[in-house]
């Protein structure tokens, strides 16, 4: 009985920590979404199937169509490797104005920004669940150059983006 007691215990302190560590409700995010959020949730989003070319940033928020991984042929493997059941996609930027963006997601998935054959590391990262319309939204530094912005882990077969110049 002593042992149960123990898991049960233990099961909900790490229910708790991970409670902690995902933020819940659009007021937790660490800067304002509101402009984001409302991109992302636009009746008018483009529709792009995976492998699409973008001739420039787009002025707005995006639908972007996700299949499996094995079929998504990604541009470069995902740092983190996609779990068996999710989506994965992907589109070319023919050209992005150098500046600092914001990259939002309306759902969860592992985002992969390649420019020149790099991989870009968000300067900042936020994200909080409970939140209708946006999970996640990451700042990067983009050069004036081509890039291919990969989604992978998706557990819908389509997810919103916006990449909006920070503000």
């Amino acid at each position: 009985m002593r042992v149960l007691t123990f898991l049960a215990a233990l099961s909900i302190s790490a229910t708790s920590a991970l409670a902690a560590e995902e933020p819940s409700g659009c007021d937790k995010f660490k800067w304002p979404i509101e402009r984001e959020r409302a991109a992302l949730t636009a009746p008018d989003r483009a529709k792009l199937t995976s492998g699409s070319e973008q001739s420039a940033l787009p002025s707005s928020a995006i639908t972007l169509g996700l299949v499996a991984p094995a079929d998504a042929k990604l541009p470069s493997p995902p740092e983190r490797a996609p779990k068996d059941g999710t989506f994965a996609g992907f589109t070319n930027i023919k050209t992005a104005r150098a500046g600092l963006y914001t990259i939002s997601l309306s759902s969860g998935a592992w985002v992969d920004v390649v420019q020149d054959g790099h991989f870009l590391k968000p300067v900042a990262f936020s994200g909080a669940t409970d939140c209708d319309g946006i999970r996640k939204t990451m700042k990067y530094e983009l050069s004036a150059q081509p890039l291919v912005l990969q989604v992978s882990g998706a557990r819908e077969n389509s997810l919103s983006i916006a990449i909006l110049p920070a503000q």
